[in-house]
This record gives structure tokens, sequence and C-alpha cells, in this order.
């Protein structure tokens, strides 16, 4: 057999592969990642490791590039609907970027698989979820506050703040793969107030794009990703974040939100006791 014909043995070897319950997983985060931006690594992550058994470090680092990969096509979306301020993502990335690849570095120098890291990995995980749930449960409360603020930030300030958000979630997405959605959006309604909700949604998707990205091949480096889960995911995710991505001006928000936040507030609460 030529090496053309060794290929495509490996490439139809790896689809028999495809775990119908990690693509169903992957069908119902992406459909939520659609839906809201929200889900990608709070709801994934948790979901592989206290339902499908998957080792907590394995399962970060896997979900890390399913949800760039994912967050790909949902920016696209975004992207041909003009929903992402560019300006936004600059400054959270140029933060966020080189905030991952330091938080990367110092998980290499201390061991990335250890036991001990992984516990405090799941322990990072667990309040990054309560703090998730948080966000989302005050959305509309800290939207209403950003709205009615009679003196607005300097832009330099704004600036400033954003980058400084951006440093922030850096290191806590490289650790847990949680933050890039639910903390990003509710963030960026406090700073920037006067954008409409579509273009603060697009334009944390389209930053959560590189970050989880430059996250995900660090910990493939590390040797925490899986790739025939990885493919699994993908393949029930890639058509569910359009399918959510279409539904979401139909789907009712507030019912929406408050389901995702109880169900992080629950998941948030297991990995910490």
């Amino acid at each position: 057999m030529n090496d053309h014909g060794q290929r495509a043995v490996s490439v139809l070897d790896w689809f028999t592969h495809i775990d119908p319950a990690y693509a169903l997983s992957g069908l119902g985060v992406g459909c939520l990642v659609g839906m809201t931006g929200v889900g990608g690594g709070s709801l994934m992550t948790p979901l592989l490791v206290l339902v499908l058994g998957v080792h907590p470090q394995t399962a970060i680092g896997t979900d890390l590039l399913f949800a760039a990969i994912t967050k790909s096509v949902g920016t696209s979306v975004h992207g041909f609907s003009r929903n992402i301020d560019w300006a936004v993502v600059r400054r959270l990335a140029s933060g966020s970027i080189p905030a991952s690849a330091l938080t990367l570095l110092w998980l290499h120098g201390h061991g990335g698989l250890e036991p001990e890291i992984s516990r405090i990995m799941g322990n990072i995980l667990g309040g990054a979820l309560l703090l998730t749930a948080g966000s989302l449960f005050f959305r509309p409360w800290l939207h209403r506050i950003a709205g009615a603020r009679r003196k607005p930030l300097s832009p330099a300030r704004v600036s400033s703040l954003t980058v400084l958000f951006g440093i922030c979630l850096g290191v806590l997405v490289s650790l847990s793969s949680v933050g890039a959605g639910a903390i990003g959006v509710t963030v960026l309604i406090a700073l920037y107030p006067e954008l409409s909700m579509a273009r603060i949604v697009g334009s944390d998707v389209a930053h959560a794009v590189p970050l989880t990205m430059i996250a995900g091949l660090g910990h493939w480096m590390l040797g925490s990703v899986n790739g025939i889960l990885l493919l699994s995911l993908l393949a029930g995710s890639l058509p569910g974040v359009i399918v959510g991505s279409l539904l979401s001006p139909r789907m009712p928000a507030d019912i929406l939100r408050a389901l995702l936040g109880s169900i992080l507030t629950i998941v948030g609460l297991r990995l910490l006791f």
C-alpha cells in the first residue's frame, strides 16, 4: 500500500474511534456556546471529569483545543454579522496571551501531570465555576449598574483595565479552561456599557479563540491532550455551534442564564467538596 493509501486508512481509523457519548456531549455544549457564548470550558471540562471519568488535566487540555476550534466557527458567524469589536479583542489579547504563556511555563516547571498539581487544578476549576455562575446570575444587575454610571471611565482607563482583565483571564483559562465565556462577557458589560450585547458576546468569543488555542497547544506539549477524545467532541460540537448560533435570537436568555448558572454552581461545589 502506498503512503497515500496508508494515510487514508489512518484517517478512517481515527473516525472509527469516535465515541458517541463524547460526540453527544460536544453537540450539547456546542449548542450552548452558539446560543450564549458560554459553556466551552465551564460545562465541558466538569462534564468530562465528573460524568465521563476523564483525568482532570487531560480534560482541561483537550477542552481548551475543543473550545478554540468550536469558537472559531462561532467567530466566523459573529464576524459575518459584524458583531466583533476588534479593538476590544486586541486589548484583551495583549494581556491574556503573555499571561497564558507564562502560566504554561510555570505549569511545565512544576510537573504538570503530578497528582498534587491535578488536585490544585481541580480546586481552581471548582472556584472558577462558582465565579462563572455568579457572573451569570448577576449579569443583568451589572449591566444596569454599568448603564447607570454617571461619570464614564476615560478611554485610557478602560483600555488599561481591559488589558489587566486579559492578564487575569489568561492565567485562569490556562489553569482551568474556564472563564473565557461567562466571566469575560460579564466584565466587558461593565467596561463597555455602550456596546450592544451582540458585539460584547462576539468580541468575547473572538478573543477566546487565540487564548484557548495557545493554552491548548501548551497543554498538548505537556502531554495532556487526548486526540481521539478531541475528535469525538468536535464531531458533535461543530454542527452544534452552528445550530445554536441560528437559534440564539429565538431563545429566552434569562431562562438559559439561570439554568446554566444553577448547573455550574452544583458542579463547582462538587469539585471543591
